[in-house]
């Protein structure tokens, strides 16, 4: 598990292969990750933003955001955390992620970024 904590939110990353929704001979490889994001700071945040890169093995870069994550701007008093899973394929079998959330200090509608740690998608065999 991956995890960093910017401004007092914990973001946390496993990730997974889905061999299922995979085709190696078509260079479809699919990966999922959960994310849990935890506040530990003193104020009620919101997410409003994601900004992701995803670093294939084989030099392609992808940049993807927008509002929220999988269609929801969560709101975490202190102490709260908010979980959901997501996907990304990649044409190798290797590759990376890595991004910042947008939030929001609801109190005073202080806006900051909160980095998400740098995580790998790796099909397992490949680690042999």
């Amino acid at each position: 598990m991956n995890t960093t904590t910017t401004q007092g939110v914990t973001v946390s990353v496993t990730t997974n292969y889905l061999p299922d929704y995979s085709s190696p001979g078509q260079e479809h490889y699919v990966f999922a990750y959960k994310i849990d994001i935890r506040n530990n700071g003193e104020y009620t945040v919101k997410l409003l933003r994601r900004h992701w890169y995803i670093y294939d093995a084989n030099g392609v870069v992808r940049e993807v955001e927008g509002e929220g994550v999988v269609g929801q701007q969560p709101v975490l008093e202190p102490s709260e955390s908010h979980q959901y899973v997501s996907g990304c394929n990649l044409k190798s079998g290797m590759g990376k992620m890595r991004g910042t959330y947008e939030m929001e200090r609801v109190v005073d509608g202080t806006v900051f970024t909160v980095e998400i740690p740098e995580f790998t998608l790796v099909v397992p065999y490949r680690l042999n």
